[in-house]
């Protein structure tokens, strides 16, 4: 499970930095808000499309039930309202390089987040995989001097990340429920807003064919990437996820080189010595110690491993290796192995 979390996080990143050269083409055509929107839009019309041809859910996933659904409706607000607001604000007093910069706060905020307020288990060779990946980001992003004394501006941008960090750590406590529902909402509601403020701001209706070449863009970039994020999220938690996710700007980089014939950069290389001895530490951690696991009983997608070894009436009576998904109960249980802070792994440390 902790190889399939960084997998499916790193292949997020990847689509997402995918996006942002492709995301380029497109600028020339549509101001930056009613791309994002459109992206966004692609997203949640396009994952939702495919959850209505789709005849029964895949590999066991269920909807979302009960409270689950006041903690995606916070994280909404948070990063698909919230969020893009405050960052539109911000860039309006906020120097472009400082801006950019600043962006990378969503990253340490998410991490810092789900260390002190969500109890997610941390340790030094985390900490130093996360500013590796980060330092990389900042050279990626340094666009020149850095100015703050516009006050609010900054403040505010700063608050966005905050806001999607929010989202970040929230969304992870919906993670066992559908991740393309999840990520077909987030989409609907953010791009439903990011549209708005385009046409607020005195934006026309775009062509056709830019609409539609921006959305197939988003719904690869923004949903299947946001699909994959949140089946990270499941596995390994909110801190890990983003800070495997903080690489996609060295994808985007990457793919710049061959779409744009950008030239590589001593940034770009140093970029990724950074990232990938930030990666390496995170894949190589060993978080083991003896834990305690509490009672619970809830429901989600599981095979029947050392934490589901409870049995099923009927023609499947006895062990089931196919995810599947039902009510079941955890007993009290006390062991030790190697884990990561997921559904069954929650504790304090």
């Amino acid at each position: 499970m902790p190889r399939t979390g960084a997998t499916t996080a790193i292949l997020a990143a990847v689509l997402f930095g995918l996006s942002t050269p492709l995301a380029k083409l497109l600028v020339h055509d549509l101001s930056p808000w009613m791309l994002a929107g459109l992206l966004y839009l692609g997203s949640g019309i396009g994952l939702g499309l495919v959850r209505l041809l789709t005849a029964s859910r895949q590999r066991g996933e269920r909807g979302l039930r009960g409270a689950e659904w006041l903690w995606l409706l916070a994280a909404v607000a948070a990063g698909g309202v919230a969020g893009p607001v405050l960052l539109m604000f911000g860039l309006t007093a906020t120097p472009a390089s400082t801006a950019s910069l600043l962006l990378n706060l969503e990253g340490v905020f998410t991490a810092l987040l789900a260390w002190f307020v969500f109890r997610e288990g941390v340790d030094r060779r985390l900490v130093a995989g996360m500013a590796a990946i980060v330092a990389g980001a900042v050279v990626l992003s340094w666009g020149g001097p850095v100015s703050l004394s516009a006050g609010w501006g900054p403040a505010a941008v700063a608050a966005a990340c905050l806001m999607w960090a929010v989202d970040n750590n929230l969304t992870r406590k919906v993670s066992l429920a559908d991740p393309a529902d999840i990520a077909t909402i987030k989409g609907l509601v953010a791009g439903t807003v990011t549209v708005g403020i385009a046409l607020a701001l005195g934006d026309g209706p775009p062509a056709l064919p830019t609409a539609a070449a921006a959305m197939l863009v988003g719904l690869l970039g923004y949903g299947v990437s946001l699909v994959l994020f949140v089946v990270a999220l499941r596995h390994i938690g909110a801190a890990r996820t983003g800070a495997y996710f903080s690489t996609a700007p060295f994808v985007g980089g990457v793919a710049s080189l061959a779409i744009f014939g950008e030239p590589v950069t001593l940034g770009l290389v140093a970029a990724a010595v950074l990232m990938g001895v930030g990666v390496w530490l995170h894949l190589t951690e060993d978080h083991d110690h003896e834990h305690e696991h509490d009672a619970i009983e809830h429901d989600h997608p599981h095979v029947h491993d050392e934490h589901h070894r409870h049995h099923h009436d009927g023609p499947q009576d006895g062990p089931v290796t196919e995810p599947h998904t039902h009510r079941h109960r955890h007993g009290r249980l006390r062991h030790r192995h190697a884990h990561f802070p997921d559904a069954h792994h929650a504790h304090r440390h």
